[in-house]
This record gives C-alpha cells, structure tokens and sequence, in this order.
C-alpha cells in the first residue's frame, strides 16, 4: 500500500518541530496561495494539498496516530473529513511525493523504543528508465529488513538477560554539577540505554536481529522525477511486537537521449537545415505519445522555440501536463561542391546590399574610426 506522504509535501523530516512545520508552511502556503496565483489550477491543488497535510502534522494528536498508521489511520478513527476535493485526488493519485528529495529525515525515530536496536523505517534509492518515470509502471524489488532476533527477543543479550547499568543506576544518564549549574548527560557506559549486554546472544551475535529477504511489487505513478520519494507502508524492519515499518523509496530516473526534463515541461532538440529554416516547411518530431506536426515560417531563426501546451509530462500531484518545447538547431552545410558554390553565390547576388547586412552596420563606425586620425 502506498499513500500520501505529508513530511515531503510540507517539505520538512519526520522528526520536524512544531516551529520549523509551521515556518515551512506558512512559506508553501503564501507560495501557492490562489490571490497569488490566479487562474492557476495547478498552484490551487498544491495549496489544497498542502493545507491537508498541516491540518494533520500540526495536531499532535493526528501526528501521532498518522506516524504510525499513515493516512489509513485517521480515516478509521473518523479524523478524514479534508476540504476541497482530497478525496478525489486521493482515489486518482493513491501516492505522493515531495520535490526536494534526499534523505535524512529521521526515520523511524518516534516509533523507536529504548530496547529497539535499529530503526524501524529504512530508505533506498530505484533507479528508472525515462519513460518508466513519465508514463507510470510497477517495479519488483527485492529488499533485506531486520527482524528482532527471537532467542534474545531482539535485546543481543543470551536469554534476553540485560544487566542493569551501575554507572547510572538504569536511568540511561548521568548528572553533572558545576558550581551551581547542574547538566545531565547521556551514561558513557550504556551509551543511554540503562542496561548494557553482560554476555551476546550466540544466534544473533549481539546484534538484536536477523536479515530477512523479501520480493514486492509496488506501483509508481506517471511524473516521478529523481529525488522524489515514495512511502510504501509496512514494508520497513519488524519490532518486537511484529508490526514493521515502512519502507521510503528515492527515484533516481535515467536521462534520455533527445528529450530533456525541466519539471513537468519537456524539451527537444530539431536539427533543421538551413534552407528548410529559410524557406520554411511542415515536419514530424517526436513527442511523449507519437509525433507532433511542426510548421517551420519562412526564414525561421536559429535557436527559435515552439511550444506545444499539454504535451508534456503529468504533474504526479495534480495530473495537469506540461509542456514540450521543440527548439531549432540550424544544420549548415559541411563542404560544397562546385555546382552548389555557383548556386550559392547566384542566391548572394539576387540579394544585393541586403546579404552583405556587416557592410551597412559597420560604415558608420569606419567613418569613425577615421575621424579619430584626423585630430
């Protein structure tokens, strides 16, 4: 199961203040505001989605039931009802993600208990083809998780005995005084656990768990792009009570060799001699779904730019489509033969003054030149 994760929409990690959600919000929120942008769907959605996740992640309460249970969660406990049309959006993007990317987000840390010895959500990165991003896919993956070792009961210690720290009487710290100023510390010898191993589990050597292997599939929405992340719940390490954590997904999408991404807007590189450029002509160019008719006007310039709305990649928040830019590279002859010189300097001739535009620009800047010498 994958769902909405509303840390990447808000752009923050998972173990966030209240002040940095809020400063990030408040940021997102005037950026997609709809007085800002008016007509703007696109930035309307955002700002709907973006509202949806703070009304969660800013109550402490539906924060920590979303933690644990993700959006599914709240639903069951009646906490659902969002404004504006989530629901609709929900049943066609069943994922979503954020445009920041990158990892280190904290996870796993409100889920972890003390004896936990490893965290319970872990990330990897899946690389995908170009089109494998645009268009949407499902990709099997095969992925290692700990599970809590059961001679120890995932504590390392043979049995599960753990000893009681003597350093620091099983508080996990220590209190320091200096002068009057009084510092409490993490115990140096249980390193903040309260217990320490007197003797390792000979199954797990120590370490609390063993490696498991497992194959799933999960579904990948149209519009990924390298960086963006997705949630896949359940699927992260076992805690000793078996429930797991989820997994995190970070795209990294192959590039192509013609089409270039910029966002949901897709670029694309037309060789075009340069006498179809003067004369101008219709001609074929790929696009994401076929091909695209573009019209060449006369006398077209080096480096021009044709956009073709709606005929790029679909926004993985809204499904609203970019662009495709088709820019014009102007190919030049290599070498001539004698005919196509005689022909070519003809054409020079028929146009006079004009196919010689240097001499006009630059006669007064002779005359110029010259006066400087005359003084």
């Amino acid at each position: 199961m994958t769902e909405l994760d509303y840390y990447e929409v808000l752009e923050v990690t998972k173990d966030c203040s209240s002040a940095e959600l809020k400063k990030s919000y408040r940021k997102l929120a005037m950026k997609y505001h709809p007085d800002r942008n008016p007509d703007d769907k696109e930035a309307e959605e955002k700002f709907k989605i973006i509202n949806e996740a703070y009304q969660v992640l800013s109550d402490e309460e539906k924060r920590s039931i979303y933690d644990r249970y993700g959006k599914a969660g709240l639903e069951g406990r009646g906490m659902g009802g969002f404004s504006g049309g989530m629901d609709d959006i929900m049943d066609i993007f069943n994922s979503m993600f954020g445009g920041t990317g990158g990892f280190g987000g904290g996870f796993g840390r409100t889920r972890r208990d003390p004896g936990q010895k490893y965290a319970l959500d872990f990330e990897l990165e899946l690389p995908l083809a170009f089109h494998e991003a645009v268009f949407g896919c499902e990709k099997k993956i095969d992925i290692t998780f700990k599970s809590p070792c059961e001679s120890c009961q995932g504590t390392g210690s043979k049995d599960g005995k753990m000893e009681t720290c003597d350093y620091c009487g099983g508080q996990g710290q220590v209190v320091m005084r200096q002068g009057f100023m009084t510092f409490a510390q993490t115990c140096p010898k249980c390193q903040g656990q309260g217990q320490f191993i007197k003797e390792k589990c000979p199954e797990c050597k120590g370490r609390g768990y063993h490696e498991e292997e497992e194959s799933i599939t999960i579904k990948i929405p149209a519009g990924v792009d390298s960086g963006n992340r997705l949630r896949v719940q359940g699927h992260g390490n076992k805690a000793k009570n078996g429930n797991r954590g989820d997994l995190y997904v970070t795209f990294i999408v192959e590039e192509d060799e013609h089409f270039i991404r910029n966002g949901n807007d897709i670029y694309i590189e037309v060789p075009v001699f340069f006498t179809q450029a003067i004369l101008g002509e219709t001609i074929s160019i790929p696009a994401l779904d076929g091909e695209l008719e573009l019209e060449l006007k006369p006398s077209t310039a080096d480096k021009a730019q044709f956009v073709f709305e709606n005929e790029g990649i679909a926004d993985v928040h809204t499904g609203r489509k970019g662009r495709l830019i088709a820019q014009i590279r102007m190919v030049l002859p290599k070498k001539i033969n004698e005919e196509q010189k005689t022909l070519l300097e003809k054409l020079q001739e028929s146009y006079g003054v004009e196919s010689r535009p240097h001499k006009s620009t630059f006669e007064s800047a002779y005359d110029k030149i010259k006066n400087w010498f005359k003084h």
